[in-house]
């Protein structure tokens, strides 16, 4: 599962082969959630919301980026990498 970013111990992958609708994965201190592209809704049970909100944060200003991330993986590419928040 390629790492895109790293950020405040949020690690933030999209994994090879997934499902629709295009999504990443997240994980932060052993808990996981994966996170809607379109919508931004982080889907995890006890996800931080601290987390929450900087996982949210970050993807609204790489919305763009993720999408094409997302056809990449498909596509059997590497997706590379994708700023983290500052």
């Amino acid at each position: 599962m390629p790492e895109l970013s790293r950020f405040y111990g949020i690690s933030v992958k999209i994994e090879v082969n997934d499902h629709n609708p295009p999504h990443f994965h997240v994980t932060y201190g052993g808990m996981r959630a994966s996170v809607d592209i379109d919508d931004l809704v982080v889907r995890g049970h006890r996800f931080p919301v601290r987390a929450s909100r900087l996982v949210r944060e970050w993807a609204r200003l790489h919305q763009d980026e993720l999408l094409a991330a997302w056809e990449q993986v498909r596509n059997g590419e590497s997706p590379g990498k994708i700023d983290p928040l500052p």
